[in-house]
């Protein structure tokens, strides 16, 4: 559902994704003259990176190393999935993450590390020439073996987090890095570990997000970029498709494949997958949609949220209108209504809306006309929202804080039979269901995050689940974002894809 916060927004100039040679870094170099040159080369097709480099080591008072970098300032979070390739020579080579203060070898760092027997660790350099802290000094090591590393400076603190494939982040380490200054060299990095050998690494969806503070208010404040992204769940790849300084929103997939939808400024726009410019869908006069819009299951009908000036919380209705484009017909006289989701048979429109009270509820419409039906008494304090109709019509999914935290439920189509569907500690919302049936996919907000919120601008995850139960959520991408991220369903026709958009200020 759309936040009235988010509701009244200029449309901002925004660019197809485009890379240099170095991917989103800036340059490529050797520290400390190791003997065997180091490279890296940056791989436009997955947006993924191979890092070689050889040194003698990344400790004692000098580094020896390849760096790709980037130059940040302030507060950033530094994501990616990393790998050796080959067997390797010495089983203390290292990859990872590093915040540098200059190019020299001896210069003040902390790095989030990698090492070749599996080992993982936060090591660091307080001061210009001193000796590397060893990490059992401080904070513990780890020997396991990862697919994600992230590190993210808040203010003086450094934090790394660590993750297996499907499994959430978990804090490895910490430490305050007093001589860091503001502006730093942040990149990944690779070390061999001897003189001799040069090593290979790879990296994968490598993001550089930059978060905004605690209490940001983009009211006030302003809204930071916004990344369109697409996943691969088979291989676990993302993609950036489209980039812009300003916010747009929630992705619907089209039918046939081969383009996106998305929400900006209040008009709705589509754009090839593999990126393009954006064009504008003919919407007639609902010219300020919110990022609750969607596609009917035969493809033919698009539902949208649009405001109507003058109404009860801000004058969000439900319309319908050829998925081409054309003159909306309006569906719920109502105001706030948001739409969510289609029925099964195209019949209806699934929506949240507040019927004199401050209480969601999902209901449903006929788009021939006639009744809303009301089909969930939400009890006072707890929070609906999200509804989305599975393809065979047996249930509508929905996402409910009626336990004090907010799970996916399903119900159904009637309104009758309510089940939770999920169980943890997490505030799970707005259900997706894959076209193929076998999935649910959502987003999950941290646990100190108001159950009945889903603000913008969080460390939030998307996760899976099979729609037959019996095995825990794993986690399929770790993301800057929140409130416009994944509120609509954005599955490929072939169920094989997500889209979502992420959130960074500008690096």
């Amino acid at each position: 559902m759309k936040a009235l916060c988010c509701l009244f927004l200029l449309l901002l100039a925004s660019t197809a994704y485009s890379q240099s040679a170095n991917g989103i870094f800036d340059a490529d170099t050797d520290i400390g003259s190791p003997k065997q040159t180091g490279t890296s080369q940056y791989h436009a097709a997955d947006q993924s990176y191979t890092l070689k480099g050889g040194g003698y080591n990344i400790w004692f008072g000098r580094d020896e190393f390849n760096f790709l970098y980037k130059t940040l300032k302030g507060d950033f979070i530094l994501t990616a999935n990393v790998a050796f390739e080959g067997a390797g020579t010495d089983p203390h080579r290292k990859i990872g993450w590093m915040i540098r203060e200059s190019k020299d070898d001896n210069s003040p760092h902390i790095s989030g590390t990698l090492h070749g027997d599996g080992l993982i660790s936060l090591q660091w350099r307080e001061i210009k020439g001193a000796f590397m802290r060893d990490p059992q000094d401080e904070i513990k090591s780890i020997k396991k073996y990862t697919s994600t590393l992230q590190l993210e400076r808040k203010g003086k603190e450094v934090i790394l987090r660590i993750a297996n494939a499907g499994e959430p982040l978990q804090i490895v380490g910490k430490h305050t890095m007093d001589n860091l200054p503001d502006e730093v060299l942040a990149g990944l990095f690779i070390c061999a570990h001897n003189d001799n050998v040069t090593e290979t690494g790879k990296a994968w969806n490598v993001r550089i997000d930059q978060p905004v503070p605690d209490k940001y208010n983009p009211d006030t404040s302003g809204y930071v970029g916004s990344r369109l992204e697409t996943l691969d769940i088979t291989t676990g790849i993302r993609k950036v498709v489209h980039e812009s300084n300003g916010r747009f929103e929630a992705p619907n997939w089209m039918p046939d494949g081969k383009s996106l939808l998305f929400n900006e400024g209040g008009s709705l726009y589509t754009i090839p997958v593999q990126g393009g410019t954006p064009q504008k869908l003919n919407t007639g006069d609902a010219n300020r949609n919110n990022n609750d819009h969607g596609i009917s299951f035969d493809g033919k009908m698009l539902a949208i949220s649009n405001h109507r000036q003058g109404l009860p919380g801000g004058g969000s209705s439900v319309y319908v209108l050829p998925l081409q484009g054309g003159t909306p017909k309006l569906i719920t006289e109502q105001t706030p209504s948001y739409f969510h989701g289609w029925s099964h048979d195209g019949k209806y429109v699934l929506y949240v809306a507040q019927r004199g009270t401050p209480i969601y509820d999902v209901y449903k419409a006929p788009i021939a006309g006639g009744k809303e039906i009301k089909l969930t008494q939400t009890p006072p304090g707890a929070h609906v929202d999200g509804p989305e109709a599975s393809r065979d019509g047996k249930y509508i999914y929905y996402n409910a804080s009626n336990t004090g935290t907010m799970q996916l439920w399903r119900m159904k189509p009637d309104g009758s039979n309510k089940e939770q569907v999920t169980f943890d500690d997490y505030n799970n919302w707005f259900p997706h269901l894959s076209p193929d049936g076998k999935w649910i996919a959502f987003i999950s907000f941290p646990s100190d995050i108001n159950a009945n919120d889903h603000p913008a601008y969080k460390r939030v995850m998307l996760r899976l689940m099979p729609t037959t139960g019996g095995i825990a959520p794993k986690v399929i991408a770790f993301l800057y974002g929140g409130q416009g991220t994944i509120n609509v369903t954005s599955w490929s026709p072939d169920s094989r894809s997500l889209a979502f958009v992420s959130n960074s200020g500008k690096p």
